[in-house]
């Protein structure tokens, strides 16, 4: 099952973590050495989680998740890795290339204990299902600890809406849990200057309606009120065009999305489902050729990994604002 299917059963969850205090030395250790030697613990999707040392054997499932690890410089704690959507981000690619790959999609349960792990970080509630590697409690029981995205979280510990501050929060969960909380913060301000940057490329974002479409041709699937796709459209400030429909995504009709007219519409681009097949598609419809936004080839391209909640939103971000402010006629 692709990761795309994954991510929508499930949505964000607020964690709460909570660094034990560690103890005290003669040595007046830096904040970062104290962290290094505390236990955590949390509570994360709904499943407590404790970790008395920060994790040195972990493996990782999902590319966000990866991402994430390698980006807080974590590659020497990484005991494997599996399941990519798209290539890794050419900064890291070095490091990745270090991490052993368990397997092209999920392990099974028996080659990830193959691998000796004390953790497990995933990105996808799938990873911890049937599909995956086994139940996140069946493997508490061997004594490995467990991670979930929030944005992975099952449906009943999904908080209202994604933003791009549950991401950073999850950044935070994970350097906390790895013991290198300033590198969170590093990442987290940088990231933080690259999306105010993009943002502000725009004048009057409110005034641009942009129609998010996802997959599907008979019903397409768009960008709803509460998941990544709205995320990103928030954060650079458009309005989502379906923004009223309950979910992460959901299916309308294309009547629908001609009465609404957007300005706007981006193609997710995958490698299952690429953005110049529905790109042909708009424009061969006996219909949809007429809509404004495609008789003006108002489209922008965002790939699928950049959609995902983990460092590549940043991108999502950038490639939206970049896309919408280089578009003829789209009022900003």
């Amino acid at each position: 099952m692709r990761s795309t299917l994954s991510r929508r059963v499930a949505a964000p969850l607020s964690i709460v973590l909570v660094l034990l205090a560690g103890c005290a030395t003669d040595d007046a250790p830096t904040a970062a050495t104290t962290a290094s030697a505390a236990p955590a613990a949390l509570m994360n999707c709904g499943t407590p989680v404790t970790v008395a040392a920060p994790p040195k054997r972990a493996v990782t499932l999902n590319q966000p998740a990866t991402e994430i690890m390698l980006a807080l410089g974590l590659a020497d704690r990484m005991a494997g890795t599996a399941y990519l959507d798209d290539a890794i981000l050419p900064e890291h690619a070095a490091a990745y290339a270090s991490v052993p790959v368990l397997s092209e999609k999920y392990p099974s349960k028996e080659a990830l204990l193959d691998a000796e792990p004390d953790f497990v970080y995933a990105s996808f509630h799938s990873a911890f299902g049937d599909e995956g590697v086994g139940d996140r409690a069946d493997l508490a029981g061997l004594g490995v600890g467990t991670y979930l995205s929030p944005a992975g979280c099952p449906k009943p510990h999904r908080p209202a809406t994604l933003t791009v501050d549950d991401v950073f929060a999850e950044i935070r969960d994970v350097a906390a849990v790895f013991g290198v909380p300033e590198r969170a913060e590093k990442l987290i301000t940088d990231q933080r200057a690259r999306i105010a940057a993009a943002a502000a490329r725009l004048r009057d974002a409110r005034k641009v309606s942009v129609l998010w479409w996802d997959a599907g041709t008979d019903a397409p699937s768009v960008g709803a009120c509460c998941g990544s796709p709205n995320m990103i459209m928030s954060a650079v400030g458009v309005r989502n065009t379906f923004g009223d429909l309950a979910g992460s995504w959901a299916d309308t009709s294309w009547e629908a999305a001609i009465e609404r007219d957007p300005d706007v519409i981006v193609l997710v681009d995958a490698s299952w489902d690429r953005a110049a097949a529905k790109k042909a598609f708009l424009t061969r419809h006996p219909t949809l050729k007429d809509l404004p936004a495609v008789v003006g080839q108002r489209f922008v391209v965002i790939p699928f990994s950049s959609t995902s909640a983990g460092v590549r939103v940043v991108r999502g971000i950038e490639a939206l604002a970049e896309g919408v402010a280089q578009l003829p006629g789209a009022d900003r």
